[in-house]
């Protein structure tokens, strides 16, 4: 039982490793100003499709409230 606890935690200091390569080089690079293409692109788009979805929301409220006052 000893050796899984080992194997358990060599593993999760692989895995934290690797989700610092994958989510904290990217934010760095970002800061630093380094921009990577393909990600800087991706983050744009999610960026932009937060922002259209927002301006949806709130068209959308409009239109209910003005309904709302028309009854």
């Amino acid at each position: 039982m000893k050796q899984a606890q080992d194997i358990f935690r060599v593993v999760g200091v692989i895995l934290l490793g690797l989700f610092v390569l994958v989510v904290g080089v990217p934010l760095i690079l970002t800061a630093a100003g380094i921009t990577l293409g393909i990600l800087g692109f991706l983050f744009g788009m999610a960026v932009a499709l937060i922002k259209l979805a927002v301006a949806i929301a709130i068209a959308y409220l409009i239109l209910v409230g003005i309904r709302a006052l028309l009854r």
